[in-house]
């Protein structure tokens, strides 16, 4: 390899890191792998995979460094140590770039089939592939760059957030056979055509899209909804000398939202520090709350169940009603690797990722909470990354999706930014509300279109009072999930089947 090659591939790697929060300058996305394709063009496997890997490298260490922040200032894990979690974690994620620049060279020279769809198909099937794979870590999807550009995103109520993907690598892929061609003075005009009319197609889609989108809220029904942000430190969290002045200030964070009368107040992910069912000393203290608010009371909880003589725990959201009663509780279903349980846990000797971090179960069932005005689904944390997960929930009947977090572990990096704008895709995908109570933010409100239309601060105390809609209709990707995904990652497989029945037979 050239250094040139390996300057270009330095290169689309910058680029999608300064297309992600905190930088946000997505535009960089629609050319971000150009430099890749021009390196790898001509190479062989090895090279083109080591290239692509590179890229992958570089890329994901600039999106996803706090995960140093998160084991090491927060779990106490030592720098070294922080530092191989972080290179094992990126080293894995680069695995899926590595592939997609080894196949990108197998595919062309074992079929002979040059087609400008390839790129974006396999890129597409990869993406879903690590979106389930070892529990996945569908993390930094190339279509999350573009949270800010709402008629592009619109296609996700179709596609999903693969379809963005698979856009922005077309565009990316023709703007390379441009470049490739151009030095040969010829001019690839089919491939531009089908590209143009692909991303007019999906803009033409988003600006009629929202516009619908607008017409269809007006006519529904609307729920005042209070947001609540601690802002508690992560150091001090689980003190149980401090317990009492967290209750406190969401006591007063409520009272002061109450003042607006919603019809729910949300609290954040594990708001109280401590197992609410066995807190006979604070459970009237909480219960109290919606009472005097005259308001349900969503907050979230560590809880337990003693389960064939062993106790299980779990992370939870409650909801109280202003009769002072627990009305519904749900556990949540998608953990954390090495944050809330340690996979093959019974059979290999390893701990969690940091101190304060449990080892979980893992809830069963999608359970919505029900309002008199209609019924919603909690997402805790992680699970706002997974689109099907999400789906899920309004599928089975919830009118808006509620997240909470407790984003503290990431600190001042680009993280919480990172989180809170990834759930701009579940509300587009399934066309609801989405509110979002954080520890220390982001916390806001989402609309059907993906607007952001109220966002706190980070590290600040935040009482917010939104109005949301309820919507009762279901999109395309509610109903049938990922089905764009599935005929790419069918598409590459044939693909992949015909290269290597080519290659036997030495075509």
């Amino acid at each position: 390899m050239k250094k040139r090659d390996i300057l270009l591939s330095l290169l689309s790697g910058v680029l999608l890191i300064l297309s992600f929060p905190n930088f946000d300058l997505e535009f960089l996305a629609w050319f971000a792998l150009v430099p890749l394709l021009y390196a790898i063009h001509g190479k062989t496997r090895l090279q083109a995979f080591t290239l692509a890997f590179l890229t992958g490298l570089i890329s994901y260490l600039g999106i996803l460094y706090w995960i140093i922040v998160a084991v090491h200032t927060y779990g106490n894990i030592p720098l070294l140590v922080s530092g191989f979690i972080l290179l094992l974690l990126v080293g894995y994620l680069s695995l899926f770039t590595g592939t997609f620049g080894f196949l990108t060279r197998v595919v062309p020279l074992f079929s002979g089939i040059q087609t400008i769809l390839f790129f974006p198909i396999l890129w597409t099937a990869l993406e879903y592939l690590r979106s389930f794979l070892l529990t996945g870590f569908p993390w930094a999807n190339l279509g999350y760059s573009q949270y800010l550009n709402l008629p592009f995103i619109q296609m996700a109520d179709i596609t999903g957030p693969y379809g963005l993907s698979f856009v922005i690598l077309l565009v990316n892929t023709t703007l390379f056979w441009v470049l490739r061609q151009w030095i040969n003075k010829t001019f690839p005009v089919r491939e531009v055509v089908i590209t143009l009319f692909v991303l007019l197609s999906s803009m033409i889609y988003g600006y009629v899209k929202m516009g619908t989108i607008d017409q269809q809220m007006l006519q529904q029904p609307s729920l005042k909804v209070a947001l609540t942000q601690g802002n508690i430190d992560q150091s001090i969290k689980w003190d149980e000398s401090f317990q009492k002045e967290t209750m406190k200030i969401y006591e007063r964070l409520s009272l002061k939202v109450a003042e607006q009368h919603p019809d729910l107040i949300i609290w954040p992910e594990t708001a109280t520090p401590f197992f609410f069912q066995q807190a006979t000393e604070y459970q009237p203290m909480v219960l109290d709350i919606p009472n005097k608010t005259n308001a349900y009371l969503l907050f979230g909880s560590p809880s337990f169940k003693i389960e064939r003589g062993k106790v299980n725990h779990y992370n939870s959201a409650y909801l109280a009603s202003p009769d002072k009663e627990i009305i519904g509780k749900y556990d949540k279903v998608h953990l954390v690797p090495y944050g809330e349980y340690v996979p093959l846990g019974e059979i290999l000797p390893l701990g969690s990722l940091g101190e304060g971090i449990g080892n979980f179960k893992s809830g069963k069932v999608i359970h919505n909470f029900s309002l008199p005005q209609g019924k919603f689904g909690v997402l805790i944390c992680f699970e706002i990354i997974f689109p099907d997960l999400c789906r899920r929930f309004v599928k089975s009947g919830a009118d808006f999706l509620v997240t909470i977090t407790n984003d503290a572990w990431f600190g001042r990096t680009s993280a919480p930014h990172q989180h809170f704008t990834i759930a701009v895709f579940r509300a587009v995908e399934n066309r609801v509300f989405i509110a979002r109570a954080a520890n220390t933010g982001i916390t806001g409100f989402i609309d059907p279109r993906g607007k952001i239309i109220k966002k706190g601060e980070i590290f600040t105390e935040e009482a917010m009072n939104g109005t949301i809609r309820l919507s009762k209709k279901k999109t395309f990707y509610t109903l049938y999930g990922d089905v764009f995904a599935w005929v790419c990652s069918g598409l590459s497989l044939l693909l992949l089947g015909y290269t290597l029945s080519q290659k036997r037979t030495g075509r």
